[in-house]
């Protein structure tokens, strides 16, 4: 049976995406003059938080390292599957990175007014039980000339609960560049 034959004997009609889960925590622009952006004092009233990116950056390199509760030390692994229009690549960069490097800005190199977008997600960010994960998509498109997609999932080897988050590029932000954190109920 098919999906969508499996979804219409259930009875299920209409559209059942849950909604008014998001709950805007904060907002941040780039500066021009800065490649850091950063969100504290994170309350912990939500299940899971989601990042929200569309960024550009002066530099060349386009990766963005993601730290959590200003830990710099290797305590995070990711792995990742991305393709860019002529090559398809899947790794593991290492289980003692001093960040998560999956976050995309379109940088210095790519065609002019181009953004990277990303959406992050850090699941169970309060639970002291467990390590922390994050799943991301993330890509950008220069018209054609360019452009990467990517799926990665991150991992935080700390159980402690998460109320900081920092984004560093090794250029500053743009001015256009928008970063937004949501709680998920």
């Amino acid at each position: 049976m098919t999906p969508m034959l499996g979804i219409m004997a259930s009875s299920i009609s209409g559209s059942k995406a849950i909604t008014g889960n998001y709950y805007s925590i904060a907002t941040a622009l780039g500066t021009g003059s800065s490649g850091t952006i950063t969100f504290s004092s994170i309350p912990s009233t939500y299940t899971h938080l989601q990042l929200r990116i569309s960024a550009r950056t002066s530099a060349s390199s386009i990766a963005i390292t993601t730290t959590l509760n200003s830990d710099t030390a290797t305590n995070y692994a990711q792995h990742y599957l991305y393709a860019d229009g002529s090559t398809v690549a899947a790794g593991v960069p290492g289980t003692a990175q001093n960040g998560i490097v999956y976050v995309y800005a379109a940088g210095s190199g790519q065609l002019a007014n181009s953004y990277g977008v990303n959406i992050i997600d850090i699941l169970d960010y309060t639970n002291t039980n467990k390590y922390k994960t994050t799943r991301m998509i993330s890509g950008y498109d220069v018209n054609g000339a360019s452009g990467l997609i990517q799926q990665s999932s991150g991992l935080w080897m700390n159980t402690s609960a998460i109320n900081r988050i920092d984004l560093v590029s090794s250029g500053n932000f743009t001015t256009a560049s928008t970063f937004a954190l949501y709680g998920v109920k």
